[in-house]
C-alpha cells in the first residue's frame, strides 16, 4: 500500500509539473494571439493606412507641376495689385495688344519667343525639374526649356547685374523654406499672361515649401516702386509631384503661334 501509494503521489506531482508548464506557454501565446487580433480590428475599424517615409523637409528635388494655373496673378485678397500711373498705362497698353484691332500683329512678348520672366514661367504648360547642389539650386522648366540658377553659398547681389530675363537670384533656408530673392531683370516681359507690368527694377522673393510628401507651394513677393504702389503678395501657386515624369523636348520656333498657349 506505502509503495503505490507513493507511485500516485509521484505521479500526481509528474502531472503537476507538465500542467504549469503547458500554462506558462499556452498563456503568453494566447495573450499574444489576442493582442494581435484586437490591433488588427481596431486597424481595419479606423481605417488607418501605412504612413509613407517621411521627406526631408530640405528637399525639393523633382519633378512638379502645376494645377490650374491662373492667366492673371492678383493679390493674396483676390484682387488687382495697386498699380502706379505708370503701370496702369502699361497694363493698359498690354490689354490693347492682347487684342490688336485688325491690321496689326499680337504682341504679347512670349508670343514672339522672348523667355517669359519671372514668375510668369510658372504659369505655362508643362512641369517642372528641381535639382539640389551644396551651393546651387537649379530649375528646368519643360516649355521652352528654360533654366534658372539659384546661387546658395551666401554670395551678395552684384553691385550692377547685367539685365536679364529670367534676374539674378540668390537663395537661403529659413527652417522648412526656401528663400530666393532675385533681381536684375530687364524689363521685356510681364508678370503674368493678361500684362501685369513690372520695370527693370522689379525685387521679386519666391518662397517654396513642402506642403508634405507630394505637394510644393510657392508664394511670390513683388516689390516693384516704380510699377506698383507697395509690396504686394500674390496668391500661392500650388504644385504638386509627379514621380518618373521626364521633361520632354519643348523649344519655341518663330513661325509657331503661342496665342493658345500650346506648342
Amino acid at each position: 500500500m506505502i509503495g503505490r501509494d507513493d507511485n500516485r503521489a509521484d505521479s500526481e506531482q509528474v502531472g503537476l509539473r507538465l500542467k504549469i508548464r503547458l500554462g506558462s506557454i499556452v498563456l503568453p501565446t494566447a495573450a499574444l494571439i489576442c493582442f494581435s487580433v484586437t490591433l488588427a480590428q481596431n486597424t481595419e475599424q479606423s481605417g488607418a493606412t501605412p504612413s509613407k517615409p517621411a521627406v526631408p523637409t530640405q528637399d525639393l528635388s523633382g519633378v512638379w507641376m502645376g494645377e490650374n494655373a491662373p492667366n492673371a496673378l492678383l493679390t493674396a485678397t483676390n484682387e488687382e495689385p495697386p498699380m502706379t500711373a505708370w503701370g496702369q498705362s502699361e497694363f493698359k497698353n498690354a490689354a490693347a495688344q492682347k487684342t490688336p484691332p485688325p491690321g496689326k500683329s499680337y504682341s504679347d512678348p512670349y508670343s514672339r519667343c522672348d523667355p517669359p520672366g519671372v514668375p510668369r514661367v510658372y504659369l505655362l504648360d508643362g512641369p517642372l525639374e528641381i535639382t539640389q547642389t551644396p551651393n546651387r539650386v537649379f530649375i528646368f522648366y519643360e516649355e521652352g526649356h528654360y533654366w534658372r540658377e539659384i546661387w546658395m553659398d551666401g554670395r551678395a547681389f552684384p553691385k550692377n547685374p547685367d539685365p536679364a530675363y529670367m534676374g539674378y537670384s540668390v537663395g537661403k533656408w529659413a527652417d522648412e523654406t526656401l528663400i530666393v530673392d532675385t533681381i536684375g531683370f530687364n524689363d521685356k516681359t510681364w508678370l503674368d499672361n493678361v500684362g501685369h507690368p513690372h520695370s527693370d527694377a522689379l525685387h521679386v522673393v519666391e518662397r517654396f515649401k513642402r506642403i508634405d510628401g507630394d505637394t510644393l507651394q510657392i508664394t511670390f513677393m513683388f516689390d516693384d516702386p516704380k510699377a506698383y504702389e507697395k509690396p504686394w503678395t500674390a496668391t500661392p501657386r500650388i504644385l504638386k509631384s509627379k514621380p518618373g515624369r521626364e521633361l520632354l523636348e519643348s523649344f519655341c520656333v518663330q513661325n509657331d503661334s503661342r496665342s493658345s498657349g500650346k506648342k
